[in-house]
């Protein structure tokens, strides 16, 4: 049975408005102004808050206000009461996160049609996140487990070698091996690292000051990107694919997080593309900063591009890749975190370009 919390001071319309929801099965509680209104809800958590605009003590803005601010009530459909609904009122309270507007008077109808379209909208809703958290546990039990393994499979059994024929194997086969031992650990490391950076950007959403933390400037990008564009490059066996167009100028992001951006797009690029096909990285002022890094791999449907999360890969039974999905949304969240633009332009089997727009300082 679903509850609704009726708030409203007049106490005629509160009981007609009680009444027919009891009568069509909802769980029915009201509050005759804002200040109990505010306290019910926070106690009930309805499904749905129907109030009025105009209300002693506290009015219906403002009750929609505090809800809004906390996170256990923040997403409760909200319908407005009011006794003229210009456009001025209506969009203030549709900027404040209102769902609809009934005016009064109203019929039994028009109430019950604007709760039904709320709730069965909010539904839709909920099955969604549903489907993408189910999808999302899929995933982590899919990658996680393999992408932690394998790594340290390879780090303790060619560690096992070792210590078990050191004293047979040749220099050359030695080298092998520890090199061997490190690129498995540098992946390992690059796994956690990234694990801990996405939990630290989700904590920072929510927290303005964890956000500062995060933001910063530099006064030359050029060498920045070249270094990490070449470096990647040669670890890639890639050097004579990439290609770079960079003009020089300050920004608004730390060199830090830069850098990070760079790697992430850079190993995807890199990765879901073939030697001898370019990776080609432009960057560019205007009234903005704006990187381009543009591949000629396989790309990504729009559908996978609306898809893009953490933990989440794209096709991996056909193309057996590293990774957890976490470098592009760790991407987008750093470009957001410095108040710029990520764009992802894409065709599957033609290539991906990447752009990254941020405010110059």
């Amino acid at each position: 049975m679903k509850k609704i919390l009726v708030i409203e001071d007049e106490p005629s319309v509160l009981a007609n408005i009680l009444k027919t929801l009891e009568f069509e099965n909802y769980q029915a509680s009201g509050a005759e102004n804002g200040l109990s209104g505010l306290a019910r809800a926070k106690e009930l958590f309805p499904d749905l808050i129907i109030c009025d605009v105009m209300m002693p003590e506290m009015d219906g803005y403002s009750v929609l206000s505090e809800l809004r601010k906390d996170p256990l009530t923040a997403t409760i459909p909200f319908i407005f009461l009011t006794a003229k609904a210009d456009r001025l009122e209506q969009r203030q309270g549709m900027e404040l996160g209102a769902d609809d507007y009934i005016t009064k008077p109203f019929t039994r109808k028009e109430l019950l049609s604007a709760i039904n379209t709320r709730l069965k909208k909010q539904e839709i809703i909920h099955n969604k996140s549903r489907e993408k958290l189910d999808e999302l546990r899929t995933s982590i039990a899919r990658a996680l487990p393999h992408e932690f393994r394998s790594p340290l499979n390879g780090i303790l059994g060619l560690s096992e070698i070792l210590i078990n024929e050191y004293e047979t194997i040749e220099r050359d086969e030695l080298l092998e091996l520890v090199q061997e031992i490190y690129n498995s650990g540098q992946r390992l490391h690059r796994l956690i690292q990234n694990t801990l950076l996405y939990a630290e950007l989700e904590l920072a959403e929510a927290n303005l000051d964890r956000i500062k933390l995060l933001q910063g400037n530099m006064n030359s990008v050029k060498h920045v990107i070249s270094h990490v564009a070449e470096k990647k490059a040669r670890l890639e066996n890639r050097e004579n694919d990439l290609i770079l167009e960079i003009e020089d100028g300050a920004i608004n992001i730390s060199e830090t997080n830069l850098e990070k951006i760079l790697e992430e797009l850079l190993d995807n690029a890199f990765k879901f593309s073939s030697s001898g096909h370019s990776v080609h990285i432009i960057a560019r002022f205007d009234n903005m900063f704006h990187l381009y890094i543009t591949d000629r791999g396989r790309g990504m449907t729009p559908l996978q591009i609306a898809d893009i999360g953490a933990y989440i890969q794209f096709e991996r039974k056909i193309y057996e890749q590293q990774g957890v999905g976490l470098g592009l949304i760790i991407t987008r969240r750093l470009v957001e975190f410095a108040g710029g633009n990520f764009i992802i332009e894409s065709e599957a089997g033609k290539g991906t370009t990447v752009q990254v727009s941020l405010p110059c300082a």
